[in-house]
């Protein structure tokens, strides 16, 4: 069985999503820790991926896939647990991609503002007002999503999945950037703190602070 190596990006990427997903999924594979933005923008790394992000997810044949949700979607449909595995076609599947989707444009976009401040050179007013507009765009963003929770065990209803990995990665930067306190969504704290209990995402926490 061939072995894929997933590069993933430190401090707090989004690739954390990715570690959850291959630490469930039961695949063989191993990891190259990559440094943001620093290492992103080197020459070495933009021959893995030209537009220099994580995650990257390079077979032994030396092709690559970027973009989460591509990876996630390769990953679930290759997973050798089958929890986590649904066929194309399938409510399951459309809902995991549903669901997915809206984690990875309007929960991530929401905290673009917030990425954009921190890694490039501005005035303190320009970073202001973008942390302010990210603000905005993050409590509506989690709003709908604490909606979406109400009676619900996981984010696919009862089901544990690999969209639960992505927002546990993703949910952090609330903390991160400072931006809202999750206590005001309740649903979606309590969603965050069950998956701190899982294994994966204690494996994931503890590789990236190596």
């Amino acid at each position: 069985m061939s072995t894929f190596t997933l590069f993933f990006g430190v401090p707090s990427g989004c690739s954390f999503g990715s570690i959850v997903a291959l630490e469930w999924s039961g695949l063989p594979y191993q990891l190259c820790r990559i440094e943001m933005p620093a290492q992103c923008n080197t020459e070495e790394y933009r021959q893995i991926n030209p537009v220099g992000e994580t995650p990257a997810l390079l077979y032994d044949n030396g092709k690559v896939l970027t973009e989460s949700m591509a990876i996630l979607n390769h990953i679930m449909a290759k997973s050798l647990n089958a929890a986590f595995h649904y066929e194309q076609g399938t409510e399951q599947f459309n809902l995991f991609n549903q669901k997915l989707a809206f984690l990875n444009t309007t929960l991530f976009n929401a905290f673009s503002p917030h990425w954009y401040s921190l890694e490039h050179s501005s005035s303190e007013g320009n970073k202001q007002a973008l942390r302010e507009y990210g603000a905005v765009q993050v409590k509506k963003a989690f709003t709908a999503l604490e909606n979406s929770l109400t009676n619900q065990t996981w984010l696919m209803g009862d089901q544990l999945s690999f969209v639960d990995g992505y927002y546990a990665g993703i949910a952090r930067w609330l903390k991160y950037h400072n931006v809202i306190d999750i206590d005001q969504f309740p649903n979606c704290k309590r969603l965050y703190e069950q998956l701190q209990n899982e294994a994966a995402v204690k494996f994931a926490h503890a590789i990236e602070q190596e």
